[in-house]
C-alpha cells in the first residue's frame, strides 16, 4: 500500500505540469489581456499600464512567464491576482473552504440516501417500491443541475423557508459559535440539496444494478440454501460485494468536487470556487485560473487514491503488485 500511495502522489507532478501548461497557453494566447479594460479608460496613462504589465511579468516571453510561475508554485506562491490585487492563495483558501463544505455535504448526504434505497429497490426488484424509487432516480438523472438549481431558488425565494445567497446572516455581537454554525448550515442547505438530488439518481442506479447482479449470483443461492438469515445474506454477502465497484466511483467523485459544484454555486449565490473561476476566466486572471486548476488536479489524484485504498481494504481479493 505504501508503494501505491507514493506512486500516486508522484503522478501529481506531471499531471499538474501538463494541465497548467495547456491552460496557460489557452489563456495567454486568447484575445485581449487582463489590462484591456484599463486601456479603455482615458484617465489611465499608457505608462501606468506598462508599469502594471511589468510588475505582473506580462511583458516577458510566455515561456518565461510560465517557468516563473512554475518555480513559484514549488514555494507555494500562486502569484498575485490581476483583478483583486491580492495573493491567489488567499483568494482560493476562503472560496475552497466553502466549495469543499458544499461538496462534502452533498456527497455524504447523497450516498447515505442512495445506497440503502438502492439495496431496498434491488431486493424488491420489479415491485412497487422499486418502480417508485427508480422513477425518482430517472427524474434526477434527466434534469440538468442548473435547472434543478433554478427550481430550488424559485421555491426558496417564494417561500422564504431558507436563506438564499452568501454564507451567513447579519448578527449582533453576542452570537455563540453554535449559532454561527447553524446559520452557515442553513445557507448551505439550498445548494447542498440541489447537488444531493442531482447525484442521487446515478448513484442509486449503479448501486441497484450492482446489487441485482450480485443477488442473482450462485453463491447467494448457496447462502439461502444454508439457511442463513436475510440480514446475513443481504449485508454480509450481497451488499459487501455490490459496494466494491462503487468505491472506485466514490474516489472519482471526490476528485471532481470542484467541477461538479461550480454551476450550482453560481446560480444559488454560494461564494465558492465556481464564481471565482468564472470571473477569473472572463477577466483573463491567469494566475487564479491556474491556481484553481492545480488544486483540482491534486484533488483528482487524492480522490482516486482514496478510492483505491478503500477498495483494497474492503476486498481482500485485490492484490497490489
Amino acid at each position: 500500500m505504501r508503494k501505491l500511495i507514493i506512486k500516486r502522489l508522484l503522478h501529481i507532478i506531471p499531471l499538474v505540469i501538463g494541465m497548467s501548461f495547456i491552460t496557460f497557453l489557452m489563456i495567454r494566447f486568447s484575445p485581449g489581456s487582463p489590462f484591456t479594460t484599463l486601456r479603455m479608460n482615458p484617465e489611465i496613462s499608457p505608462a501606468t499600464i506598462a508599469a502594471l504589465e511589468k510588475s505582473f511579468g506580462w511583458n516577458k516571453p510566455p515561456i518565461i512567464q510560465y517557468l516563473d510561475w512554475l518555480k513559484n508554485i514549488c514555494l507555494l506562491n500562486f502569484g498575485i491576482s490581476f483583478t483583486y490585487h491580492t495573493p491567489v492563495l488567499t483568494l482560493i483558501k476562503y472560496r475552497l473552504k466553502n466549495t469543499l463544505c458544499l461538496a462534502l455535504f452533498s456527497l455524504s448526504l447523497s450516498w447515505i440516501l442512495a445506497i440503502p434505497l438502492a439495496v431496498i429497490a434491488g431486493y424488491k426488484e420489479n415491485k412497487f417500491i422499486d418502480k417508485v424509487l427508480s422513477s425518482i432516480a430517472y427524474i434526477s438523472i434527466s434534469l440538468p443541475s442548473f435547472f434543478v438549481a433554478l427550481l430550488f431558488v424559485y421555491f426558496v425565494s417564494k417561500t422564504n423557508v431558507l436563506p438564499l445567497g452568501g454564507t451567513r446572516s447579519l448578527f449582533g455581537a453576542n452570537v455563540t459559535p453554535y449559532q454561527h454554525f447553524a446559520d452557515y448550515l442553513s445557507h448551505l442547505l439550498v445548494p447542498g440539496l440541489v447537488l444531493t438530488f442531482v447525484n442521487l439518481g446515478w448513484i442509486f442506479r449503479l448501486m441497484r444494478n450492482n446489487f441485482i447482479d450480485v443477488y442473482h449470483s450462485p453463491y447467494i443461492t448457496t447462502a439461502w440454501a444454508k439457511g442463513l438469515s436475510t440480514k446475513k445474506v443481504l449485508f454480509r454477502h450481497a451488499f459487501k460485494n455490490a459496494i466494491n465497484p462503487m468505491l472506485t466511483i466514490l474516489g472519482l467523485e471526490i476528485g471532481s468536487l470542484l467541477n461538479g459544484a461550480a454551476l450550482v454555486e453560481i446560480i444559488c449565490g454560494w461564494p465558492g470556487m465556481g464564481s471565482l473561476i468564472l470571473h477569473a476566466v472572463l477577466s483573463k486572471d491567469m494566475y487564479v485560473v491556474m491556481g484553481s486548476l492545480v488544486i483540482s488536479g491534486v484533488l483528482l489524484i487524492i480522490g482516486n487514491l482514496i478510492g483505491d485504498i478503500l477498495l483494497l481494504l474492503t476486498d481482500p481479493r485485490i492484490k497490489i503488485s
